[in-house]
């Protein structure tokens, strides 16, 4: 019986990317996904791209016996991959219990199978967020943890806690925690994509289908923030890059390359763009032009961000490589197939 890597999350927006990279790399994949905010189809699609289909299992890991009963019936995971969780950060705002809930309890019903089944590789899908406003730019791992600025933010946080404490105690564990930056963009073949049910929350998406004339135009939250131009600015980060991080976070713990038996990573390209930047790096790259609006900040949004990546780039060997037009001409090219758009 061949060795599984479970993906949790594996039919959302960086799931789906990362299941085809696994399998391009020669693993097999089991998704794990409740479909709340993606579709079955992904399966699909994955299946169109890499000529494998993935395993996939529907049901909520929330579910602590579900969650047994899926780690009885598959003995053969190596290693878990866990991205399901809910993600809007000013959803979170307006429902921080809904955000605990499910993000803890999904994790910590899959870290207590994991200790029960044997399964001894763990890769969490962390984010930037941990970092709230950081008072020093770029940031590094070292960069001290400050408290989130939303629910969300603060699940990833206490989410990377728990795993720590965890590995602690389970000296077989062997767990890796990638922080990434702000994912964008589309798979090359346009097979797949970042496809939110109902009104996006990141502002990809949301560009693409104001530029597709679904929404009437694109709201800028807030232009009075401490940057150039006075936009938020981010690290925007190919999602086909990321998913590749993935691969190797992986490969180095199935190896025992890990020096520790729980690190963490930025997983970001080094440079920031501002909101505005990123309006007009999509106009120059598709020559779509965009009504957009500025409208007041939004809450739990941050100033700005960016992230040192030496550490990914040295210790893991990966690196971001796609350029912000590409991957931004990526995520058109992926809404103008969605929408039939010659």
């Amino acid at each position: 019986m061949s060795k599984l890597i479970l993906v949790t999350g594996g039919t959302g927006f960086i799931g789906s990317h990362t299941v085809v990279e696994l399998q391009q790399a020669g693993f097999d994949v089991v998704i794990v996904d409740n479909l709340s905010n993606s579709k079955a189809e992904v399966v699909d699609n994955i299946e169109k791209i890499t000529g494998k289909r993935p395993l996939f299992e529907c049901f909520d890991l929330s579910d602590r016996a579900l969650t047994h009963e899926f780690f009885k019936k598959y003995t053969n995971i190596e290693a878990i991959i866990h991205f399901a969780a809910f993600k809007a950060v000013g959803e979170s705002v307006q429902k921080p219990l809904e955000y605990y809930r499910n993000n803890l309890n999904a994790l910590m019903n899959l870290l207590e199978c994991m200790k029960e089944y044997g399964v001894n590789n763990f890769v969490f899908s962390s984010s930037c967020t941990v970092y709230g406003q950081p008072d020093k730019l770029p940031v590094t791992e070292t960069t001290p943890r400050k408290p989130a600025e939303s629910p969300y933010g603060n699940t990833k946080a206490v989410a990377e806690d728990i795993i720590r404490d965890f590995a602690h105690v389970n000296s077989q564990a062997k767990c890796l925690a990638l922080r990434y930056f702000n994912p964008i963009g589309a798979h090359p073949s346009a097979l797949i994509g970042e496809s939110p049910v109902g009104v996006p929350n990141n502002l990809v998406p949301y560009i693409t289908q104001t530029a597709a004339g679904l929404r009437k135009e694109l709201s800028i939250f807030g232009n009075d923030y401490n940057t150039p131009d006075g936009t938020p600015i981010r690290d925007y980060i190919n999602v086909v890059d990321l998913s590749k991080a993935h691969v190797v976070a992986i490969n180095r713990l199935i190896s025992g390359k890990n020096k520790v038996n729980y690190e963490y990573f930025n997983i970001g390209t080094g440079n920031g763009y501002s909101v505005m930047e990123l309006v007009n790096a999509f106009i120059k790259a598709t020559g779509v032009n965009l009504p957009y609006k500025i409208v007041g900040r939004r809450a739990g949004d941050i100033e700005k961000i960016w992230a040192d990546t030496t550490l990914a780039n040295n210790e893991l060997g990966w690196k971001a490589e796609a350029s912000i037009e590409d991957t931004l001409l990526s995520a058109w090219n992926w809404e103008k197939k969605c929408r039939n758009i010659e």
